[in-house]
């Protein structure tokens, strides 16, 4: 008889820190420190390593930690065909902060899957339940210079084809959710009305397995350390792009709530999606303690059923120490467990069925 899912199943938002001897630490964009097939194994033995991190703690949910990757947008694009790297150009990310980046200068396209050995890897490293990330389309545009297409939504249309091909390769390779990565969400609401959601749906278009869209405040850089200080008392950027995600075809939302002002009602907005609610506090090196976590799961069940709630952390942990990162990791499969049993649900297993 197959097990009952086991509820408050937890999960990341996606990166890990890579140790010191693949990336310099604590690093957006870091440089590679290996190179050919050396660079190859050592990124095999960092997904190692990630995965052992996030079962050690008790993770259910596991992502390859996004070690193969220099950053969760350009480690994707830098594949694609129609980007010149060669030819950066300075643009500001996010209304927040200034980067070198490429720029689109012709059709973009991709020649050959760009993750499938490594989400073939993952799948066969680990029998836990698997999440393999990828950037959104609006997220894509908004990280690079288009002297193409001369127009955002066109531009992010075109990723939203080139997503779909390299998520459906991954679904067929057994990853149980895919997730889309979109900060960009929070910042360009109009534009997410008007034709942000259209890409996503486009990218997800066809898949059998979970979906998911991460929207947060960022990692914890001072960029956006200082933005959320420009916010005010009540975070309420969610507001507007909730209601349209509750009508979309996506399964999850990925959100920021630990040491956040976020209206937590705003929860309410997402009735009948799966909700991974952010317990982590990725900003701050201060490791919150299993009742802090416990804390903000009880929040969030007040307006998301148990079945329904998958505690996280708030974003990415790239930028942390790797100490720091594990520990966090700990303490997030700890409070779950404070509310598991506080509700009841004392057994069952994370089965693959989220």
């Amino acid at each position: 008889m197959r097990m009952k899912p086991m509820i408050l199943q937890t999960t990341i938002a996606g990166s890990l820190p890579k140790p010191a001897w693949l990336a310099p630490p604590r690093q957006l964009w870091a440089p590679w420190l290996l190179q050919g097939e050396a660079l190859a194994e050592g990124k095999r033995d960092a997904v190692r390593l990630a995965l052992r991190e996030q079962e050690r703690a008790g993770i259910d949910i596991v992502t390859d930690g996004e070690q193969t990757r220099r950053h969760f947008v350009t480690g994707y694009m830098e594949h694609l065909e129609g980007v010149d790297w060669e030819r950066t150009v300075t643009v500001r990310i996010r209304n927040r902060y200034d980067a070198k980046v490429p720029q689109v200068v012709g059709p973009v396209t991709r020649r050959q899957p760009v993750h499938a050995d490594d989400a073939r890897f993952l799948r066969a490293q680990t029998g836990r339940p698997i999440k393999f990330t990828l950037p959104g389309p609006m997220t894509m545009v908004d990280t690079l210079y288009d002297a193409h297409y001369r127009s955002r939504e066109r531009l992010a249309m075109a990723f939203a084809a080139i997503l779909n091909q390299e998520a459906r390769e991954l679904d067929a390779l057994g990853v149980d959710v895919i997730q889309f990565d979109e900060p960009a969400f929070n910042v360009y609401f109009d534009e997410v009305r008007d034709w942000g959601v259209a890409a996503l749906m486009k990218a997800r278009e066809g898949l059998g397995c979970r979906t998911a869209v991460h929207i947060c405040y960022g990692y914890g850089i001072k960029a956006n350390i200082d933005w959320k200080q420009t916010l005010g008392d009540e975070w309420r950027q969610y507001e507007g792009i909730f209601p349209l995600l509750a009508q979309s075809a996506i399964d999850q939302v990925s959100l920021e709530c630990a040491n956040s002002k976020v209206p937590i009602e705003l929860l309410a907005l997402l009735r009948g999606k799966d909700v991974l609610v952010g317990a982590i506090d990725v900003a701050t090196e201060q490791v919150e303690t299993p009742e802090q976590v416990a804390s903000t799961i009880r929040a969030a069940m007040k307006y998301v059923a148990p079945e329904k709630l998958y505690p996280c952390t708030n974003c990415g942990m790239v930028p942390l120490a790797r100490e720091l990162a594990a520990a966090k990791l700990h303490a997030l499969a700890a409070g779950a467990a404070i509310v598991r049993r506080e509700i009841g649900e004392n057994g069952g297993t994370a089965t693959g069925s989220t």
